[in-house]
């Protein structure tokens, strides 16, 4: 028999720790652009390049995420917002580039603000739920 010590020290809770730094990095990066875009927009437009870029460097996480999300052992939710970050970004990517008469950029920040609020419901699913004081941790 196991004691809880010795399940926390097994390569699948490094496995779940890992991808909630990864996370917690994605999330971070998305606050980081929609602060450059805050300051692009009121303050300094030389910001948009930041912006731009952000997405750029990041962006490959949310791939990064939902494989991981597939051979970690993490529930049905998990999953289903890991996959729904690339499919955001597709949406964030597609409303700013594809011009049409229906003006689906005006789409962009609310894709934006539902990409952050998915992204940080990741975190705090995956923090909860790796918390130590979560009898059910093993149920991610």
């Amino acid at each position: 028999m196991t004691t809880s010590l010795e399940t926390d020290r097994t390569p699948a809770r490094g496995i779940l720790i890992s991808f909630y730094v990864t996370s917690i990095i994605f999330n971070v990066c998305l606050i980081a652009q929609l602060l450059t875009v805050g300051v692009a927009y009121f303050n300094d437009p030389t910001w948009w390049n930041i912006h731009v870029w952000l997405v750029r460097g990041y962006g490959g996480l949310s791939l990064v995420l939902l494989g991981w999300s597939f051979v970690a052992p993490f529930s049905r939710r998990i999953r289903h917002l890991a996959a729904s970050l690339p499919v955001l970004l597709g949406l964030q990517f597609a409303s700013i580039h594809l011009k049409s008469p229906l003006h689906l950029e005006i789409l962009h920040p609310l894709i934006g603000f539902t990409l952050l609020y998915v992204s940080s419901t990741l975190v705090h699913s995956l923090g909860r739920t790796l918390s130590p004081t979560n009898n059910h941790n093993h149920q991610i």
